[in-house]
């Protein structure tokens, strides 16, 4: 649950709505309220294309819910990540051991 965070929805997007439909696109039982999130677990993610609204936050958490989906997860917009953390992504793959093409 996440609550008293309302401020959330004035950031660069509503980061409120945003979580609550693109972790709903990967399979997460979400109710947005109007201050936060009511996230009921046990229901696995499903990879799927998901959108960060060009939000630095969302991006991100959406990369990090994404390593625990079934299947591959497109994040539209995730070089909004590099607004706040330029190197995100590649720490991330490497955390992952992730390799990157050659």
């Amino acid at each position: 649950m996440i609550s008293d965070a309302a401020e959330l929805r004035v950031k660069e997007c509503d980061r409120i709505m945003a979580m609550a439909t693109q972790l709903s696109h990967l399979g997460a039982r979400v109710e947005e309220r109007p201050d936060g999130l009511a996230i009921q677990g046990g229901n696995p993610l499903q990879g799927t294309v998901v959108e960060s609204y060009g939000d630095h936050r969302v991006a991100m958490s959406l990369a990090i819910a994404a390593l625990r989906s079934q299947g591959k997860t497109q994040i539209q917009r995730a070089e909004a990540a590099a607004v706040s953390y330029p190197t995100f992504m590649a720490t991330l793959a490497q955390l992952c051991g992730v390799v990157p093409a050659a």
